[in-house]
């Protein structure tokens, strides 16, 4: 074989690895020069928050199996249909999922995307899960398979999410959707706002939408692990609360 041949693969080779160096040196300082978490960081702190995500989410459901398995019984003995609510939502990256809610409404109803408080088609039962906030355990499944945090933002349906702002969208989209955010804490009385309103639907989508988006993004821009666990404390004294 000829040498110059050997000498020119090793120099090309040099070559490749000194970029890729120089490559990763130069994003380690962009990130540093604006304050943001570099790839691996980024990363790591995926893996450690699904996993913290799972941890819980296992241990929430073997924990609260009694009160699932109550709920789900008072659910079927009020009124016809099924036990779960199952919904089209949009998830990370833009993908859709379906969430899981034990379901609070009469099976037939005319399909309002909102609903305020003294809406008639939430059952007796509803109004308690939804006060409790237990219609929402079934979402530690959701949690388990992927599609959703215990914390980030609450993924809205694909007609709402159209709405969000087109400078914020890519921003709420680019984590997985949680069960409790800031925002659910700020709207903990949402339907009471939406009673007062003279067209829930007009108010949900140009005031509350709005303010929700903003929200979700300042909470995706400054996300920290700390921060998650102060999010579920204050979720859990909002519920107390209540």
């Amino acid at each position: 074989m000829n040498v110059d041949i050997i000498d020119n693969r090793v120099v090309n080779a040099l070559r490749r690895s000194t970029k890729v160096r120089v490559a990763r040196h130069t994003v380690s300082r962009v990130c540093t020069t604006l304050n943001i978490p570099g790839p691996r960081r980024v990363v790591n702190s995926r893996k450690a928050k699904r996993a913290f995500d799972v941890t819980i989410a296992t241990a929430g459901l073997v924990v609260t199996s009694p009160v699932l398995a109550a709920v789900a019984v008072a659910v079927a003995a009020e009124s016809p249909g099924g036990v779960l609510f199952r919904q089209e939502r949009v998830g990370l990256d833009g993908r859709t999922f379906h969430i899981h809610k034990f379901r609070t409404m009469k099976a037939v109803h005319d399909g309002s995307l909102v609903s305020a408080t003294g809406d008639s088609r939430v059952t007796r039962v509803g109004r308690m899960l939804r006060a409790s906030k237990l219609d929402e355990l079934p979402q530690l499944f959701d949690v388990l398979t992927g599609d959703m945090s215990l914390v980030g933002p609450r993924p809205e349906v694909p007609v709402y999410v159209e709405q969000w702002p087109d400078g914020l969208r890519p921003v709420i989209l680019s984590v997985r959707p949680g069960i409790t955010d800031p925002g659910s804490i700020v709207f903990r009385n949402e339907s009471d706002e939406l009673a007062a309103a003279p067209d829930p639907e007009r108010h949900y989508v140009e005031s509350i939408l709005p303010r929700k988006a903003d929200i979700y993004a300042t909470y995706v821009r400054d996300r920290s692990f700390a921060g998650d666990l102060r999010i579920l404390k204050d979720t859990v004294r909002a519920v107390l609360d209540r």
